[in-house]
């Protein structure tokens, strides 16, 4: 399957700063980066730089990031789903998951997130696909954001409307061991019926709940 991947830029000039949202990054660019030290959620900033540049080489990677000169202070990856979780178990070729999303916290209430993502999806680049994410509330920030559960899960849900995905059931049992979990999931428009038939099997093992 050929990834079509189409570099979008956008400037902004919140609080007095100059911030760059672009993407697909690749790797040789964000090689060049240093990350955050906030940016800390999934792994320290060093490690997560080096995987954000291993996933921009993915021939489906992709990396959408907010830049403060050259500091990355957020970030957006795109890329196939782990190999020990059911999602590749189909082996899809038309299948992507938005895997993590992470903003510093100096950068955070300025709608980054949700410019980040708009900007993966411009130029109806994700048509082809079935693109979901799985939303565990242990990787959420409750202590900082001051939200509970709920209240994070809400954004969370708001923060994925903005490209129109939606809240999908399924009896995946990471994401059924809470409520708070959910799984989001937009279908491109140019995705074949087949595909989302076999999304809708890698939803449901138990065939009563299908």
């Amino acid at each position: 399957m050929e990834h079509c991947k189409v570099y979008q830029s956008h400037v902004l000039f919140p609080e007095y700063r100059r911030l760059n949202i672009e993407g697909p990054v690749p790797p040789e660019q964000l090689s060049k980066l240093t990350m955050h030290p906030d940016l800390k959620a999934f792994r320290r900033p060093s490690e997560q730089h080096e995987a954000l540049v291993e996933i921009a080489g993915l021939p489906e990677g992709r990396i959408i990031i907010v830049r403060d000169r050259e500091t990355i202070v957020g970030y957006v990856t795109f890329h196939y789903p782990d190999e020990q979780e059911r999602w590749s178990e189909g082996n899809m070729e038309d299948l992507i998951e938005l895997g993590a999303i992470e903003v510093a916290t100096d950068y955070r209430s300025l709608g980054l997130g949700q410019r980040m993502i708009k900007t993966a999806f411009e130029f109806e680049q994700m048509e082809n696909y079935i693109v979901f994410t799985t939303e565990y509330y242990w990787h959420w920030d409750l202590k900082g954001s001051g939200l509970n559960v709920w209240d994070y899960r809400k954004m969370m849900e708001r923060l994925m409307k903005v490209v129109d995905m939606e809240w999908y059931a399924t009896d995946d049992p990471e994401i059924c061991s809470h409520p708070a979990n959910c799984l989001m999931v937009r279908i491109g428009r140019q995705v074949p019926l087949s595909s989302q038939e076999q999304f809708d099997r890698l939803r449901f093992r138990q065939r009563f709940m299908y």
